[in-house]
């Protein structure tokens, strides 16, 4: 396909909306990269507790991110994060202490934007990696990553419907105060794009959500061809 029709599709949504899957159903159907911010955000946690920094600004905070190199590993059509050449398994990076501290990390704006340039830049990786497109899941990617994107889809679902698909997975992941850390924070706060199209995954399916997420992928690709 033609790099003109290049899509950047940002998803965003809280914790257990079904971003992830929702993601990866997409990439699969329309040969695009999928990019899981979340796992950034985890593998610097990771990278601080194992580094014994707090999640509060400090020089040793800065001088840690001034020391991490975020590098991508593409299997299939999933880019992983690496940092400093290595890739956090998905165990590590879905540890109880991570899941209950990585709100206080992605909270700090040193942080956020320690990986802004790099999530960027990972539609140039997708580009040159031969992919339609690149869509990339999180919290303020249509807001601050890609204010420009192609599509902007924002996910929701109650409370109780999320904690029981983190109980399902077999994890413990404190939803509801991560929302509040998320959506209060002074930088890059958990919103949904004023263009974003919204979707409760509450009243769906997997596949349906993929399915209706599918037609405006065709309508925003229809529409840059113009």
């Amino acid at each position: 396909m033609a790099q003109e029709q290049f899509l950047i599709i940002a998803l965003d949504g809280g914790a257990a909306t079904g971003k992830s899957s929702t993601s990866r159903g997409l990439a699969r159907l329309h040969n695009l990269l999928h990019v899981d911010t979340g796992t950034h955000y985890r593998a610097l946690t990771l990278a601080c507790l194992e580094a014994a920094v707090a999640p509060i600004a400090s020089p040793d905070l800065i001088t840690l991110l001034e020391q991490l190199a975020l590098g991508c590993r593409i299997d299939d059509r999933e880019a992983n994060v690496t940092v400093n050449g290595r890739q956090p398994t998905m165990e590590e990076l879905r540890a109880d202490e991570v899941n209950s501290l990585v709100s206080r990390y992605a909270a700090l704006p040193e942080v956020r934007e320690a990986v802004k340039a790099y999530q960027r830049g990972l539609a140039e990786e997708a580009r040159r990696s031969g992919f339609d497109g690149l869509i990339m899941d999180g919290r303020d990617i249509g807001t601050v990553i890609f204010p420009d994107a192609d599509l902007k889809v924002f996910l929701f679902a109650d409370e109780s419907t999320r904690a029981q698909r983190r109980a399902a997975e077999g994890q413990v992941d404190a939803i509801g105060d991560r929302d509040k850390a998320d959506q209060q924070r002074k930088t890059a706060p958990l919103v949904p794009a004023a263009d974003a199209q919204r979707i409760d995954t509450g009243s769906f399916t997997l596949n349906e959500v993929i399915a209706q997420i599918s037609g405006l992928i065709e309508d925003a690709r229809a529409a840059k061809l113009g």
